[in-house]
Parts: structure tokens; C-alpha cells; sequence
């Protein structure tokens, strides 16, 4: 059986091949129209059905498709035309809350059919929904606010789309990460992107101790009533004078970009906590480049600092690393403490 290209091919022409026949046969009954007329209306007819066929149009319209498109992180008017012409189009539009999705579709004066797509259930639809595409629907797929599937719902579908090999096109448009960066200041030549931290504080502490060491600025997304812990507990770690900037309410009314040290910003927090609101992005400057043999301490160190008592994790990295006690636990005190030790 044919596959593929082929297989749209053949479908395609088979289908022309019986509505023509169906189109002469209407013309022998009929006495009205005399057969050389209608068989030239025929050909005429099926020679535009097929050129649209190979031009593109009429696969696109019979090929399922889903597209993922951004939408605004707050102006409703930074929406590109296109997606708002595919969200117009599309027979299904997956969404992360249908309460949330109305105010834009209003916006557009659309009301189309809607999925609830959400972290709680989008590994269970995701075969439902690849079945729809693979019968011919073009579906959308939006999250709140920015790029779906950046900190948002959308992955298991889009891995079991590639494992079956469907079609997935993109409308790119605001990312609240990528806006941030370049508000930020910092260097945004090499860049991180962490999204949230867990929620936690053993967690979250674990988790920027591995990043002790990345010298690359880092992206992070935050809650604002976790954005003064997770604050406090980078500058405990990596010092008060790390560079950072602290954007909100991106392109809204209120969009505000603090560019500060760490300690900075804790201070001016604490002076305006009416600035402890709001969609949150934190841009931290990266470490300094190390030393290859710290660098590889740390590698070593990392994980096992995550679930051991420091002089434990000193103790196996050095069975296991063969490196020098002396550098593997100067490392591990900077890697905990975020204090480099004379």
C-alpha cells in the first residue's frame, strides 16, 4: 500500500477519476446539455482540481495538521495576523484554560471549538488528539500566555506527534523568557533557560547548587509569593553581588525591569513590596569561568551534595574521582555556602 506522498497522490486522483465519472455519467441523463459541451466543462473542471493538487492547496486542506502558536504575554495587540488567521480556521483550538482563551478570542471576535489542555490530562488525550490529526483535522494548540510548551502544557503531545511522524507547524511570537533577556542588561550571547525552580526549599537549594558553577546567564521563571525566598537563597549561595535583573507584568501597563545585584534587589523588595506581584522573570549574570579542575570537582560534587552531608560527598567524590581532598572540599564548601574560602 502506498505511503506518504504517494499515498495523498493516489487518494487524490482516484477521487478525481470517480467524480468525473459521476459528472458524465449526470450528463448522458441529461438532454439538456450536449455531450461535447459538457465533457470540455468536465476537463476543464478537473484540469483546475488537479492544479490546485499540485500546486499545494488542496493537500494542505486534506492534510491533518497541528499548530502551535504563540500568544500575547499581556498586550493582546502584539497577536501576529497569522495567528490570528489560524486560530480563525482551525476546527480545534487546545487551550489552556477556556476561561483565560476567551478574553483573546474576543479580542479576534472568534468563538472557536475548544480542548481543555492542561498538565492534569495532557497525556491522557494526547492519542485522541493525534488520531484527529491523523484523519485530516488542523488543530491549534495555545497556552495562557507566550510559546507553548516553554514552562507550559504541550509536550507529550508534541513527542507522540513525532513518533508517529504528523505534521506540526509553528507561528512563533511572545516568549516572556527570551523578552526578559533582552531587557535584562546581561549577556545574552549563551544563555540558560531553568524555567521554575521547585517549590520547595531543600529542593530549590539543591537544584541552584548544581548551577553554582554555570557560567552562562540564566533564565528563570518564579511565583511572586516564592520570588523573595528564591532571591535570598540565590544570594546565600552564590553571593549579594551577582548581577540580575527582575522583570514583571512584561508589556502591560505596569511592566517594570529592576537591573540589580542580587543583594540589590533584595533591598529594594523589601523597601516596595508592592513590587512582589505579578508575572515574574528572573535574568541572573552567570559565574565566572573556573578552573578545568574545579569544574570537574563540582561535576563531581553536584549530585552528591543533593543528597549527602558535605564531608560524605567529599569523601565518596574522592574514592571515585581520584582528585586531590584539599580542592574537592574547598569546592564543596563553595558549592553549599557560596563562600570561596582563602
Amino acid at each position: 500500500m502506498a505511503t506518504g506522498a504517494g499515498a495523498v497522490l493516489s487518494t487524490d486522483a482516484g477521487f478525481c477519476g470517480i467524480l468525473a465519472q459521476a459528472l458524465r455519467a449526470a450528463a448522458t441523463a441529461s438532454v439538456a446539455v450536449k455531450r461535447g459541451k459538457w465533457n470540455k466543462l468536465v476537463g476543464s473542471f478537473m484540469s483546475r482540481v488537479y492544479g490546485e493538487w499540485s500546486s499545494g492547496s488542496m493537500t494542505e486542506m486534506h492534510s491533518g495538521l497541528l499548530t502551535i502558536i504563540a500568544t500575547p504575554i499581556g498586550n493582546l495587540e502584539d497577536l501576529s495576523p497569522r495567528a490570528g488567521q489560524a486560530i480563525a480556521h482551525a476546527s480545534l483550538i487546545l487551550v489552556e484554560d477556556r476561561r483565560h482563551a476567551q478574553r483573546l478570542f474576543q479580542h479576534l471576535g472568534v468563538q472557536p471549538k475548544t480542548m481543555a489542555l492542561h498538565e492534569h490530562n495532557e497525556r491522557a488525550l494526547a492519542p485522541q488528539i493525534a488520531q484527529r490529526i491523523a484523519a485530516g483535522e488542523q488543530i491549534a494548540l495555545l497556552s495562557d500566555a507566550g510559546m507553548p510548551l516553554i514552562s507550559d502544557p504541550g509536550f507529550p503531545l508534541l513527542a507522540l506527534l513525532r513518533e508517529q511522524q504528523l505534521a506540526v507547524t509553528i507561528i512563533p511570537g511572545p516568549n516572556a523568557a527570551v523578552a526578559a533577556l533582552s531587557l535584562s542588561g546581561l549577556p545574552s550571547d549563551r544563555f540558560s533557560f531553568e524555567g521554575f525552580l521547585p517549590a520547595k526549599a531543600g529542593a530549590r537549594r539543591a537544584r541552584l547548587a548544581v548551577l553554582q558553577s554555570e557560567s552562562r546567564t540564566m533564565i528563570f521563571y518564579e511565583a511572586p509569593h516564592r520570588i523573595v525566598a528564591t532571591i535570598t537563597d540565590m544570594a546565600e549561595l552564590w553571593g549579594l553581588n551577582r548581577p540580575a535583573a527582575l522583570c514583571r507584568e512584561l508589556t502591560k501597563i505596569y511592566e517594570e525591569c529592576l537591573r540589580d545585584s542580587l543583594g540589590g534587589l533584595l533591598e529594594r523588595l523589601s523597601q516596595h513590596p508592592d513590587k512582589v506581584r505579578g508575572e515574574m522573570t528572573l535574568i541572573l549574570g552567570g559565574a565566572p569561568e573556573q578552573d578545568p579542575g574545579e569544574q570537574e570537582a563540582d561535576r563531581w560534587l553536584a549530585p552528591l551534595l543533593e543528597e549527602l552531608p558535605l564531608t560524605q560527598a567529599v569523601r565518596i567524590a574522592e574514592a571515585q574521582s581520584g582528585m586531590a581532598h584539599r580542592l574537592l572540599y574547598r569546592r564543596a564548601l563553595a558549592l553549599t555556602s557560596g563562600r570561596e574560602p582563602a
